[in-house]
């Protein structure tokens, strides 16, 4: 069943709505954004959620010791690196967790991953769960709400495809995210924008109405 993350999670009901429309996962972001979220706001929402759900923190260019302890605090399941982090960084997230099982995710930015070598990303899978494809740049690492160009990513998410599960983001909606699925075949999808009313809090209908949208391709 395709994996299907809910990001920007600031509330407890914006929460439960996503689990109850079937996500695989919320993200809290703890980065500055307009969707940031402290860790013990975070750690309320988490205690409430059922186990089956995962909760991913997003971060950009922080340190790893940081990440492990929010994640301790929180009680995150994942971590999911939103800047210029290297595989090195996952190898230290992957040492420092003294044998706790979190989830790694590591964003590429289209613009530049395009021109990424093989060897370079072949590395980032040896220590990362997934790599998450998004329209991000250095000015604003995520949640912009534009899709990158999926004619000229095709051939570099087949390239990644090869090492490593791939995540699609950046500028999905309920009403394209079936086209990213049959376009990308991605082991999973990441919405932020589209499922929002207003930066921070979502619309539960857009949020059941992806994920349904996101897992029909998979089930006809």
């Amino acid at each position: 069943m395709m994996w299907v993350k809910i990001c920007g999670t600031t509330n407890l009901q914006d929460a439960l709505a996503a689990v109850d429309a079937g996500a695989s996962a919320l993200g809290f972001v703890f980065a500055p954004s307009p969707r940031q979220i402290s860790p013990a706001a975070a750690r309320v929402i988490v205690a409430q959620l059922p186990a089956k759900v995962e909760t991913i923190g997003v971060f950009v260019n922080e340190q790893p010791e940081r990440m492990l302890a929010i994640a301790e605090q929180v009680g995150l399941t994942g971590l999911q690196l939103h800047g210029d982090e290297s595989a090195d960084v996952g190898r230290a997230l992957q040492a420092g967790a003294n044998g706790r099982r979190l989830k790694l995710f590591k964003t590429l930015h289209m613009g530049r991953a395009c021109n990424m070598p093989f060897a370079e990303t072949r590395a980032l899978g040896e220590f990362y769960d997934a790599l998450l494809l998004d329209s991000g740049s250095a000015q604003q690492p995520g949640g912009t709400g534009r899709v990158f160009d999926w004619e000229d990513a095709a051939r570099t998410a087949a390239m990644l495809r090869v090492t490593s599960n791939i995540i699609v983001a950046g500028g999905l909606t309920p009403e394209n995210v079936a086209e990213a699925v049959a376009r990308f075949q991605p082991w999973g999808v990441d919405v932020v924008t589209g499922v929002e009313r207003e930066p921070g809090h979502k619309d539960a209908e857009k949020v059941r109405k992806f994920v349904q949208a996101a897992r029909e391709p998979i089930q006809n």
